[in-house]
């Protein structure tokens, strides 16, 4: 199943960034690109269109559209309740606790746990309150073991965001874990599926001194098991996204990613032509004058979408 024309590709009369809407001949498909521009561990602010550059396949594009404004969410948060996680229960609860009051009227959440498997614990719900208490009523409460398959994990929640129905939010996907993780499969795939959904993954990394000394143990009985070793980094990094360690507050990190997610630039580009199903790659990069001023910048986005089926 190919994603739907209106979910990564849309019509310039449907663009809403809180700035006047440009006009486009109908018909036209952009294709859509969040943005964040980072320096190490600090987010940096105050761009504008001609800062940014845009290669797709290669070749230069016109940035037709530009703005940032605080766009709803539509967040999966996945939780990590593999054995490995077993010691972080205290953090997971203040962590999510204190990312839900960065959370606002009109976003939507949905929760998804794992180990070995994925399943959903709360469908999308605009009850903020409700997805709260199902973090202690429906997380917490499980018992937590097994294994750590974080790619599949992620490819679940992508393809739940598969069936839902275009919003106008900006999709997350938020996985909370130690990132101690078993490579069950190959990536790209998972990054493709992400693509295809319009999300963005990222990582709230939580750790305990006894999921390090269950880690360190793991890796001094079997070896081998460091090439089988996988978070989810590469696929936030094909998708644009972040990952924050805790430093022993998960709750401030967790926080700290919603607010990211909220406040990113949106990049509109004609979408060159192509075959439905071709994969595109997509290299968004601060200008060189710009990045003369801010050398050790980076740009964090989407590195490639898929061409979906003609209308």
């Amino acid at each position: 199943m190919r994603l739907r024309a209106s979910s990564l590709f849309c019509c310039a009369a449907a663009l809403m960034c809180g700035q006047s809407t440009p006009s486009f001949r109908s018909g036209v498909s952009l294709v859509h690109i969040d943005a964040e521009v980072v320096d190490g561990a600090r987010v940096l602010d105050g761009f504008t269109r001609s800062d940014f550059r845009v290669l797709d396949n290669k070749s230069p594009q016109t940035i037709t559209h530009f703005g940032q404004s605080e766009a709803p969410l539509d967040v999966i948060l996945l939780f990590d309740i593999s054995g490995s996680m077993s010691g972080n229960v205290e953090k997971i609860a203040s962590a999510a606790k204190l990312a839900f009051t960065a959370l606002k009227p009109g976003d939507r959440v949905a929760v998804m746990v794992f180990n070995t498997r994925t399943r959903t614990v709360e469908p999308f719900t605009s009850d903020l309150d409700a997805a709260a208490r199902a973090i202690p009523e429906k997380v917490l409460s499980l018992k937590f073991g097994g294994g750590t398959f974080i790619v599949s994990a992620v490819d679940a929640a992508a393809l739940y965001f598969r069936g839902e129905k275009p919003s106008g939010r900006r999709r997350a996907i938020v996985v909370i874990t130690d990132n101690y993780g078993a490579r069950t499969r190959r990536e790209h795939p998972v990054i493709v599926d992400a693509w295809e959904s319009d999300a963005t993954v990222c990582e709230v990394i939580v750790r305990s001194a006894v999921s390090a000394a269950l880690n360190t143990g793991v890796m001094v009985t079997n070896p081998l098991a460091l090439a089988l070793h996988a978070g989810a980094g590469h696929i936030a990094q094909a998708t644009g996204g972040d990952v924050i360690k805790s430093q022993g507050d998960p709750g401030a990190a967790f926080r700290e990613m919603m607010q990211r997610l909220r406040r990113r630039y949106e990049i509109y580009y004609p979408m060159p032509a192509g075959k439905p199903g071709q994969e595109r790659k997509v290299e968004v990069t601060l200008t060189r004058a710009v990045h003369s001023q801010y050398p050790h910048a980076t740009v964090l986005a989407r590195r490639g979408y898929v061409i979906p089926p003609a209308r």
